[in-house]
């Protein structure tokens, strides 16, 4: 059964919609659903075609996907240059901007990679390309989002 709630929302309810302005959330918007996720990862191996598209993602229908990948352009995620003039036809491409969060994808979906020598799961470690060092401590790190 629904919830039902009455009168104005607590601070406390209210509080997933402030934190929409993170990083994170503002991915999860972008791209934070089933059938978007397989429209970007499809289009990792390259351009695409809608055919192509719809028989490479089981079980999306034509509607979804042209709302998909609609609303993926319009985040300069992927363009669409077209083919054929008449009637309109398109391939898909991600951007560069759509590369980058294909590669995010990459390192969601896929299991951690292993040290050849004896076979451990290898972590991730931050590192600073300037100083030429692991930052090991967290309260070194300050997170600037570009």
């Amino acid at each position: 059964m629904p919830m039902v709630t009455v009168g104005p929302m607590t601070e406390q309810e209210s509080a997933p919609r402030d934190r929409a302005s993170s990083p994170l959330a503002a991915a999860l918007v972008r791209v934070g659903d089933r059938w978007t996720l397989l429209v970007v990862q499809a289009l990792l191996a390259g351009p695409r075609r809608f055919n192509e598209l719809l028989e490479e993602i089981p079980g999306i229908a034509p509607n979804i996907l042209s709302e998909r990948l609609k609303r993926l352009e319009r985040d300069a995620l992927l363009v669409s240059r077209p083919y054929i003039e008449r009637p309109p036809r398109a391939a898909y491409q991600l951007t560069a901007e759509g590369m980058e969060l294909a590669g995010a994808l990459r390192l969601l979906a896929a299991e951690a990679p292993v040290h050849p020598a004896c076979g451990t799961p290898v972590e991730p470690r931050w590192y600073c390309p300037t100083c030429d060092r692991l930052v090991e401590d967290e309260s070194e790190m300050e997170m600037h989002y570009l």
